[in-house]
């Protein structure tokens, strides 16, 4: 008989690995690992002290957000219904400009606890202040790749020293948190860093063996200035300077030629696809059939919270399909089961995780969630994926174990005074508009 830390029980479990669900399952968890999957009838195998009993439930690996700027939850709802540049412009970097790193640990600590209660485990930030996004990371026990923001144009600090704070924030921070959090290094745009800022960024990531994440082909105005400019398309410009690579996770990619397509693909280059934002902001839509038929990975993002205005990637989900069928007119485009894998499988190996997490086998973390499936709008259950994909809400999910740390158990966060992060997020976020 094995002893183990935490035995779930009883429930029908998705493991993502392979598309026909296990019923009446059991999910095995020691030492922060999975070492079991299989059905009920082998739980006597084990001994623990801690049992969950997941009848009605469903079993899948934690969601992953592949882009976002978690702190924004205090500038949510400050910058609505405007065009990108005036929203940029007039709104949020004269915000941006008053932040503090506590602003940040709020704003953090607020978005971790929306992504606890919403099955997210695993999220991609770009933002200042990472030490601070650690921080809070690390209370709340989430897993996080945190890519440092590099600009070299519109603001006081040079792209050089916004590269060696980030340097060391992945010196300090990178495979800490018993290996929750990987550092990345995060230039903003092709817009907003200049040629050498890109090559810079780019060879301190080799050196480091760590990856990339940018914002790629998010405007159209933007994207025409730089052909306009240089004479090439941002992506053309990346691959002149061999900036493309597979540690590279670029968000957006709306304005995109099939060279374009082609090239990204050809240098393994990892998207995300983040419609709500896309949408909200009128950016477009991005090419995502095109994208998948060329062998790209795409992962799912929510982007930040003062541009979606949500980090429920439950809703992501549902607008990431039906976004794609309407534009592609064809219902077969982005099944349930492939966007699912896109939040899970896909958005694992986005990040160069597909080793560690984004499915339910032994060996792998336990980075686990619970979708309880007793709802009327959860009822009957055909196709389980559909039921997840088009009807299931991030209010859905009933517990939240990462790294085998169970964060939330029956709506309760266990991790986290929920009403006390409430208050002092929204007391930041009013102190930063009337500073």
């Amino acid at each position: 008989m094995q002893n183990i830390d935490i035995l779930i029980k009883n429930c029908t479990i998705l493991t993502m690995k392979q598309k026909e669900p296990i019923k009446n399952g059991i999910i095995a968890i020691k030492n922060g690992k999975i070492t079991f999957v299989g059905k009920e009838r082998k739980k006597d195998n084990f001994k623990t002290e801690r049992e969950i009993d997941a009848k009605f439930k469903v079993a899948l690996p934690g969601l992953i957000n592949c882009h976002t700027h978690v702190a924004m939850t205090i500038f949510r709802g400050t910058a609505e219904d405007k065009e990108l540049n005036s929203w940029l412009k007039e709104k949020i970097w004269p915000l941006e400009a008053k932040l503090k790193p506590e602003d940040v640990y709020h704003g953090t600590l607020l978005g971790c606890l929306e992504m606890i209660k919403t099955g997210t485990t695993c999220f991609v930030d770009m933002y200042f202040y990472e030490d601070a996004v650690a921080k809070a990371v690390k209370e709340l026990g989430l897993r996080a790749v945190l890519a440092p923001g590099i600009l070299s144009t519109g603001l006081s600090t040079s792209g050089q020293q916004m590269l060696e704070s980030a340097v060391e924030i992945y010196r300090k921070f990178h495979g800490t948190a018993s290996g929750r959090l990987n550092v990345w290094f995060g230039p903003h745009a092709v817009y907003s860093c200049d040629k050498q800022t890109l090559i810079s960024v780019m060879e301190a990531a080799k050196k480091l063996n760590t990856g990339l994440h940018i914002h790629l082909a998010e405007s159209a105005e933007m994207a025409e200035k730089i052909r306009l400019e240089l004479g090439i398309s941002e992506v053309g410009l990346l691959h002149e300077i061999g900036f493309l690579a597979k540690n590279v996770l670029a968000a957006h990619c709306i304005h995109l030629s099939k060279n374009d397509i082609e090239l990204l693909a050809r240098h393994n280059v990892k998207i995300v696809y983040n419609p709500v934002a896309n949408m909200k902001l009128a950016q477009g839509t991005a090419k995502i059939k095109e994208m998948l038929d060329f062998g790209i990975t795409v992962g799912l993002g929510t982007d930040g919270p003062a541009s979606n205005n949500s980090l429920d990637m439950f809703e992501t989900m549902k607008i990431a399909a039906l976004l794609q069928k309407l534009t592609y007119k064809d219902p077969r485009v982005l099944p349930a089961w492939q966007v699912l894998k896109m939040a899970t499988v896909d958005a694992a190996k986005a990040l160069g995780l597909e080793s560690e997490i984004g499915s339910i086998e032994a060996g792998k973390k336990a980075d686990i969630i619970l979708l309880d499936f007793k709802k009327p709008h959860l009822t009957p259950i055909h196709d389980f994926y559909a039921n997840i994909v088009y009807s299931a809400r991030g209010s859905d999910v009933d517990t939240v174990i990462v790294n085998g740390k169970v964060l939330m158990e029956n709506r309760e966060v266990i991790v986290a005074n929920e009403e006390e992060i409430i208050r002092k997020a929204e007391k930041t976020a009013l102190d930063i508009v009337n500073r």
